[in-house]
């Protein structure tokens, strides 16, 4: 029986941990020293077994909100580490293993009803049992639901305002995944010509170069030279400059790594002209991972054409042909892309989306270029017009790498924003980021600002302090 069903015969009342075990799906409720930790198996398709954990606070300690943690990768296990932060601000949370154990895209073999979960089932699902575990616990539901993911938690984020609107009233989706098989292609591209020869790799010293090559061109076009750039598209770099002119030295770059550098600099596109996934932005160079030594592509852009794509567990990726496994990789699993551009219900329930994403993301491993996610937002002011930015915001965080780190302000509490935007009507005109150095002091705060908005200097003050810099649309 759905505990929903359940409920709905059962008087509201509020249910001790030990009597949780007794709950349709719950196959363990132990009180901890902070919460109520129930553990859910749910099974809404015949090969589906999908494994979640709610975690519900003292009612004194109560906030009276739901906060949803998502996962990274192909997930396969419970985000602990945010359910834990979540219990500490007050909020009930949940999390879910997306219905497979462990991070290998293994699952998906043989297993259409395990990529359906995957693909947005199992988040749906969870919420749903959440919501319902809540109430019992309690004797009433959550006031409000909320969705915090960043990569393939940003993806879970856009796939509930699409798919499932009704299920969270505010959603923080950061780097968002929302293309992975697409994005899986373009990574695959970028290793397999850094795995061309030994040659084509770019060792740490070599991406130092290109990276402060880079700099030296573009840092100052924001009209600060703190090597940090407010938006790379302004920046007009040609990595030929470095070419070695003969003999390789410590200061050129190869033809072979310029080749790998290009690919890096190149948008994905059909044959047909069609963009698929854009290139990486200048700036983020130090973040690319392409070691010398590698001997492979990424384990999940591997595994996604591996047993998605072409479902067989002995497929060689030295055989990958770019359009071929991207038609494969759709044919099976295609239901895994949020690209929708039509969040019109989301809007109406009066849900917030705040996304975010750092401009120096990219490279390969669990990397996403940032001009993709400007992709998605640009495609639904397309489809729902313009100024859609009372309900719909994205921050973008100069120096930040996929989902924090960098050299760069990286952390910020997106969460208070959302917050403050969904029950205050407080719509957030900025969000200050803090830059921690390795002795663990701030030494640098910027703003980060709604795109297209970016931080403006003041032009009088310190760089390193926010309160000298505004946000506003540059030239304007």
């Amino acid at each position: 029986m759905h505990l929903l069903l359940f409920l709905a015969f059962s008087p509201f009342a509020q249910t001790p941990c030990a009597d949780m075990a007794r709950l349709p799906n719950v196959t363990a409720a132990i009180q901890t020293a902070t919460h109520c930790r129930v553990s859910i198996t749910l099974r809404p398709a015949a090969d589906s077994e999908i494994k979640s954990e709610v975690w519900l606070p003292a009612a004194s300690e109560w906030n009276g909100k739901l906060l949803m943690e998502g996962g990274g990768g192909l997930v396969g296990s419970i985000n602990t580490g945010g359910m834990t932060h979540a219990v500490r601000e007050g909020y009930a949370s949940a999390s879910t293993d997306t219905g497979h154990t462990g991070s290998s895209g293994r699952f998906a073999l043989g297993h259409p009803d395990k990529i359906t979960d995957f693909a947005y089932r199992a988040v749906h699902e969870t919420a749903v049992e959440a919501k319902a575990l809540i109430a019992a616990y309690y004797g009433l539901g959550p006031r409000l639901s909320y969705w915090e993911g960043c990569s393939t938690g940003g993806r879970q984020g856009l796939m509930s305002a699409q798919r499932y609107p009704e299920d969270f009233d505010g959603i923080i989706a950061g780097a968002p995944a929302y293309n992975q098989i697409y994005i899986s292609a373009w990574r695959m591209r970028l290793l397999m010509t850094a795995l061309k020869s030994p040659q084509h790799a770019l060792p740490a010293e070599k991406l130092k170069l290109l990276n402060d090559a880079v700099l030296n061109k573009c840092d100052s076009n924001d009209g600060v030279k703190d090597r940090l750039i407010g938006d790379p598209r302004n920046c007009n770099f040609d990595p030929r400059v470095l070419k070695c002119n003969g003999t390789e030295t410590a200061s050129c770059l190869t033809p072979q790594q310029l080749e790998t550098v290009n690919a890096a600099y190149t948008d994905m596109r059909k044959s047909t002209g069609e963009l698929l996934y854009p290139r990486l932005p200048f700036g983020g160079e130090l973040g690319w991972s392409l070691p010398v030594g590698a001997t492979e592509p990424g384990a999940m852009d591997i595994d996604i054409f591996r047993y998605i794509a072409n479902q067989d567990p002995a497929w060689e990726w030295r055989s990958f042909d770019l359009e071929k496994d991207i038609d494969r990789a759709l044919l099976h699993g295609k239901e895994i892309h949020a690209v929708h551009p039509d969040l019109a219900k989301f809007k109406a329930r009066g849900g917030k989306l705040l996304m975010y994403h750092g401009w120096t993301d990219g490279g390969s491993g669990g990397s996403i270029s940032a001009l993709n996610t400007v992709s998605y937002y640009d495609s639904v002011l397309k489809h729902m017009g313009p100024n859609q930015d009372d309900w719909f915001r994205l921050f973008m965080v100069p120096g930040m790498d996929h989902c924090g780190g960098g050299t760069g302000p990286n952390q910020f509490n997106k969460l208070a924003a959302l917050e403050r935007w969904r029950e205050q009507n407080e719509p957030p005109k900025s969000i200050t980021a803090a830059r921690v150095n390795e002795s663990g002091v701030i030494d640098m705060t910027r703003p980060l600002c709604p795109y297209p908005q970016q931080a403006v200097y003041k032009g009088s003050g310190s760089t390193n302090d926010a309160a000298n810099f505004t946000c506003k649309v540059k030239g304007n």
